[in-house]
C-alpha cells in the first residue's frame, strides 16, 4: 500500500543529480535539508518509498493531467520538478 507524503507548507527547492559509479547511472537526486525538514520520514533507513514519474510532452497533455488530479479529488499534490542541463 502507498501513502503519500504531504507537506505542510509550500516547498521551492533546487538540487542537483549524480552520476553514481557503482551502478554506472544517473540515479541519484539530491535532496536538499528543506525537503527532509519537511518530511523526516525520508531519513529512516529502513523505510522503503518509491516515486511515481509523470512527465507530459506539452502543456495540453498537463492540462489534461490537471484535469484528471481535480476529478480524482485526492488530497496528495504532485510535485513539479524541472530538469535542467548545468553548464
Amino acid at each position: 500500500m502507498k501513502n503519500a507524503l504531504t507537506p505542510r507548507t509550500n516547498i521551492n527547492s533546487e538540487g542537483k543529480i549524480a552520476y553514481h559509479e557503482g551502478f554506472q547511472a544517473w540515479n541519484t537526486i539530491r535532496l536538499k535539508k528543506e525537503l527532509f525538514e519537511e518530511f523526516p520520514q525520508l531519513k529512516e533507513k529502513r523505510s522503503k518509498f518509491s516515486y511515481k514519474l509523470i512527465y507530459p510532452r506539452d502543456v495540453k497533455a498537463f492540462e489534461e493531467f490537471i484535469k484528471e488530479i481535480k476529478k480524482s479529488q485526492t488530497k496528495t499534490m504532485p510535485i513539479l520538478m524541472w530538469l535542467y542541463k548545468v553548464n
